[in-house]
């Protein structure tokens, strides 16, 4: 099939086998950099809560270095959550403030898969319109003087041709949908672990005298600014 066989096939669908290529095209960038962001998320998280696991007590000279390892991880985002909290509040605030962290990272996590779920939607519905088009063109070759049936089943095949295209961008996308949400579930779960991890080891601040207590605030303090 070569390049005119091609944009003959394409103009017989109305321009759909276009769009076509723009839906594969948007929809392999999303999958890419969704990928490569999700996998970097799990590993490097995981790597958090491997060294949060060993420690016993929240300390910002412990956990600080993670900040400059991994400025943009959503998980260094909860431990600063963490780290900044007012150790005179009340107990129960440690939760509601890991978890306020938690769902302003959400949206950067899951971001873009909304529009590989449109896609995957919208690609059959567009091929099956395009099949649509190229079959009226090609049942008006009967209306030719002299037109041969074998131009109409011609063209009957290469109208088909938008329905498969839209078939497989579906499966292809549905495959890596799929895939990817599995993969911001995984790190969900990181983070509401990690939220747990945190509070069991923010506890012991509340188990000491409040004089130490402030001076504990005030290092966090001085160390945060």
């Amino acid at each position: 099939m070569d390049l005119s066989t091609m944009s003959h096939i394409a103009q017989d669908s109305g321009g759909i086998i276009y769009i076509m290529a723009i839906l594969l095209l948007g929809s392999l960038t999303i999958v890419i950099e969704r990928s490569w962001y999700l996998w970097r998320v799990i590993t490097q998280g995981s790597k958090v809560m491997d060294q949060l696991e060993s420690t016993q007590l929240i300390e910002h000279r412990e956990l600080g270095h993670f900040g400059e390892s991994f400025p943009d991880l959503p998980h260094v985002k909860v431990l600063a959550a963490a780290l900044q909290h007012d150790l005179n509040h009340d107990f129960d605030r440690i939760s509601d403030k890991l978890e306020e962290s938690i769902m302003r990272e959400a949206p950067g996590i899951d971001r873009f898969l909304w529009v590989l779920d449109t896609i995957v939607t919208m690609a059959p519905l567009l091929g099956l319109l395009g099949t649509i088009i190229g079959m009226f063109n090609a049942f008006q070759v009967l209306g030719d003087p002299g037109s041969a049936p074998t131009k109409v089943t011609g063209g009957v095949a290469e109208a088909l041709l938008a329905t498969a295209s839209g078939l497989f961008i579906a499966i292809l996308g549905l495959f890596f949908f799929n895939a990817l949400s599995n993969r911001v579930r995984v790190i969900m779960h990181q983070l509401e672990t990690l939220k747990v991890m945190l509070v069991n080891r923010m506890y012991p601040h509340y188990q000491d005298t409040p004089e130490k207590n402030g001076r504990v605030l005030s290092e966090l303090r001085s160390r945060t600014a």
